[in-house]
């Protein structure tokens, strides 16, 4: 089986998608009997190391998303080409790509005008020449088919792990920089993305200024130019209500969250929609409990081992929280929960089953494509 990655991610800041791009790859590589020959396609401002596959076919040509549309399609002619990072080009027949959620439709004030027309275009493209779409769980499928009017026979679901964080090295000096020695604290993963819900999450912790030995950590940072700035304002005015116990930590690498996970009481991560949700699955895998939202991806990524809480519900969230936060056996009976959950399944049974799929399909006629009306 002949492969060609699409390598934009190896150019890109590691977040969500990338990751699942990077693990699931280096989990393919890792199993002998995956790929016969597998190739990532870079741009020139590539990271190296930022490819699980040693071997890169350098495409010079264009950058960002002029190299993705244009000169990715030409160097790959002909070829099986596999995008893991919610895009791909549009026109490129054997081509299987993997869309992780359909928030520019579902949450479309959480994103720039033109990154919403953009990619609504493209994915309304994309369906039409793809034969095979990946996503990363049954809700994501489930929107996906409803509205782009995919045939649900199309849509497979490859679900991330959270063992990555086994080999990441903690550094525990972040805690002792942030003044988090020998304190109590929760771990809020958060950003200007309205989705995040950081405003209501702000708000809660000011319901929680009796437990003056705890501090909560809020961990993220934003990238401007795709989220709307609508939740902005909401946002500043919450967080004009801070106090000592509030820690903004920023952007932290992996090793420095998994030192913070490792010493946290908790995580709160409320989220308003996800396609996935996988910042709970790595905290619990690091032995952190987890309060997330009832949204249905967070649901299916948790099952039984996240205390649930209503998102909308700013006095819902403080008391999950407080509970959390105070209740050491019921912390117990979490931690140990999750760590049951996320150990149990990880990368390499998403490897498997990527490659399940990827040798189960022929691709050599580029077959018709059903698209039904959407409803």
């Amino acid at each position: 089986m002949h492969l060609v990655v699409n390598g934009k991610f190896t150019a890109q800041r590691l977040t969500g998608v990338q990751r699942v791009a990077y693990e699931l790859m280096r989990a393919v590589r890792s199993n002998q009997t995956a790929a016969d020959e597998i190739e990532v396609a870079v741009p020139r401002n590539a990271i190296a190391s930022a490819s699980p596959i040693e071997r890169l076919r350098p495409v010079p040509w264009l950058k960002g998303d002029l190299w993705e549309q244009i000169a990715l399609p030409l160097a790959t002619r002909g070829e099986l080409l596999l995008s893991l990072c919610n895009s791909g080009p549009v026109f490129k027949r054997r081509h299987v790509v993997m869309v992780h959620d359909m928030a520019v439709y579902d949450t479309p004030h959480t994103f720039s005008w033109t990154f919403r027309t953009w990619y609504r275009v493209k994915f309304s493209l994309l369906v039409r020449h793809a034969p095979i779409l990946l996503t990363v769980s049954d809700f994501s499928k489930s929107r996906i088919c409803a509205l782009l009017g995919v045939e649900e026979s199309r849509v497979r679901v490859v679900r991330p792990g959270a063992d990555h964080f086994e080999r990441i090295v903690p550094e525990p000096a972040i805690v002792e920089r942030l003044g988090l020695s020998g304190v109590k604290y929760c771990v809020i993963v958060g950003s200007l993305d309205p989705r995040k819900n950081l405003a209501r999450v702000l708000a809660a912790l000011g319901r929680l200024g009796h437990l003056r030995d705890v501090k909560f950590v809020i961990v993220g940072g934003a990238n401007t130019r795709v989220f709307a700035q609508a939740g902005a304002p909401h946002l500043a005015a919450a967080a004009g209500g801070e106090t000592a116990q509030i820690v903004r930590a920023g952007y932290v690498s992996d090793a420095e969250l998994k030192a913070l996970y490792e010493h946290a009481a908790c995580l709160a991560f409320p989220s308003l929609y996800e396609g996935f949700g996988l910042p709970p699955l790595e905290a619990m895998y690091c032995g952190c409990p987890a309060i997330v939202s009832r949204h249905p991806a967070l649901a299916e990524a948790c099952g039984d081992a996240a205390m649930y809480c209503d998102a909308e519900s700013v006095e819902d969230i403080a008391q999950k929280m407080e509970r959390m936060l105070t209740d050491d056996a019921l912390r117990t009976r979490y931690k140990q929960a999750g760590l049951l959950h996320t150990h149990a399944h990880g990368w390499d049974r998403a490897a498997r089953e990527l490659t399940k799929i990827l040798r189960g399909e022929t691709y050599e006629t580029g077959p018709a494509i059903a698209v039904r009306s959407a409803a």
